[in-house]
């Protein structure tokens, strides 16, 4: 699947979970919610992945993570990071 299809297939479970749960909830509920969307679009995904950064050509750990990490894939270029931060409405 091409990036875009699936940043409007993302984009779209994403919004189907804001409108069904609203705002004012924790951050917690939504990454939830979304990742059974996920799961029920069958679109690989990770929750919290570690996201180490690269200094002079060596990968570090730094404690980075994002919420959501959808299709990680080899190539950085193609490396799709979805950090859903539910502020609609807040």
């Amino acid at each position: 699947m091409n990036v875009d299809g699936l940043s409007n297939k993302v984009i779209g479970r994403a919004i189907e979970v804001h409108r069904a749960l609203g705002p004012g909830l924790l951050e917690s509920s939504y990454e939830q919610c979304l990742a059974r969307e996920l799961k029920l679009a069958g679109i690989n995904f990770e929750l919290q992945a570690p996201l180490p950064i690269e200094y002079k050509g060596i990968k570090l750990d730094c404690g980075y993570r994002a919420d959501i990490l959808v299709e990680r894939r080899k190539c950085r270029e193609a490396l799709f990071v979805v950090g859903i931060r539910f502020i609609l409405g807040a």
